[in-house]
C-alpha cells in the first residue's frame, strides 16, 4: 500500500462523489431517507448515525448541525478534515482507509441468504458481538443484506450502506468468532459486490487504518485504497441556535 494513501487527509482539490459519500447519498439515491436543516442532512436516527455537512461548512451550517443533532449530542462526521468551531468538543478521531473496486472477483454465493426485517434481532446480536460498525434497527432498509447460517444460526453477514450516485458501499461485514478463518467474510463481500455490479454500480468500502487484517483482506479480494480518510466524533454545544425543525428532503 503506497505511502500516499497514509498521508494525513487533505481537503480535495477537485470534488469527487466519494469525498463526501454521505452527502452524495442523501442528495441522491437515499434522498427519501434524508432529514434536513439548511445545508445539513442526516439519516433517521434508527437507520444510521451518519450526518452530512456540505463540502465548505460555514458558521450557519454548524449552527444548523447543532440544532439538528440536539443540545449536547455526539455526532459522527466521517471524512471531515477541518477544525470544529468553538463550543464543539471533539470526542474521538480515528484514521480510516477508503477502498474502491479494482478487479474484485465478484460472484454470487450459493450458501448466502437474503436478510430482512425479520432477521434484524439476530443481525443486531451478531453486530453486538463482532462490532463491525454502526448497525441499527432499520439499517437493513439501506440496501441488500445477506448472511450465512449454520445449523439455523446467523454466523456471518454483509450488506450495502451508503449509495453515492454510481457507487454502493459494502458494509456491516462481520463473522461470529467461532467461524472466523473459514473465508465467510470474503465470500459475502464478493456476493454483495456482485449485486452492486448487476445494477451497473461500483463497490467501495471503508476500514479502520488500524485493522491490518481487514486491510489485507480487502486488497487480496481486489479492492485498492483510494484515499486516507478520518472518522471524527464531535459533541454539539449545549445551547444550539434556534431555527427551523428538521423536514424531509423532497
Amino acid at each position: 500500500m503506497s505511502a500516499e494513501v497514509f498521508a494525513r487527509p487533505q481537503a480535495p482539490v477537485a470534488a469527487h462523489v466519494l469525498d463526501n459519500p454521505a452527502l452524495a447519498s442523501l442528495t441522491g439515491p437515499h434522498a427519501h431517507f434524508a432529514e434536513r436543516r439548511g445545508r445539513v442532512l442526516r439519516y433517521p436516527l434508527d437507520v444510521s448515525p451518519w450526518l452530512a455537512l456540505p463540502d465548505d461548512p460555514d458558521a450557519d451550517d454548524w449552527a444548523d448541525l447543532a440544532a439538528l443533532a440536539g443540545p449536547g449530542a455526539e455526532v459522527p462526521l466521517s471524512g471531515y478534515v477541518g477544525e470544529v468551531p468553538d463550543g464543539w468538543e471533539v470526542t474521538f478521531r480515528a484514521e480510516g482507509v477508503q477502498f474502491v473496486d479494482d478487479g474484485l472477483a465478484a460472484a454470487p454465493d450459493p450458501e448466502a441468504v437474503r436478510l430482512g426485517p425479520r432477521d434484524v434481532p439476530e443481525m443486531l446480536d451478531l453486530v453486538r458481538r463482532t462490532r463491525p460498525g454502526p448497525f441499527l434497527a432499520r439499517t437493513v432498509e439501506l440496501g441488500t443484506y445477506i448472511g450465512i447460517r449454520r445449523e439455523g444460526a446467523l454466523v456471518a453477514m454483509a450488506g450495502e450502506r451508503l449509495r453515492p450516485p454510481g457507487w454502493t458501499e459494502v458494509s456491516a461485514v462481520c463473522t461470529d468468532p467461532a467461524h472466523r478463518g473459514e473465508g465467510l467474510a470474503g465470500r459475502l463481500i464478493r456476493a454483495v459486490a456482485h449485486g452492486v455490479r448487476e445494477r451497473g454500480e461500483t463497490p467501495f468500502l471503508h476500514a479502520s487504518a488500524r485493522n491490518t487484517n481487514a486491510l489485507r483482506l480487502y486488497e487480496s479480494l481486489g479492492f485498492r485504497p483510494r484515499r486516507r480518510t478520518e472518522f471524527l466524533g464531535a459533541r454539539a454545544p449545549e445551547r444550539p441556535s434556534a431555527g427551523r425543525t428538521p423536514v424531509p428532503v423532497r
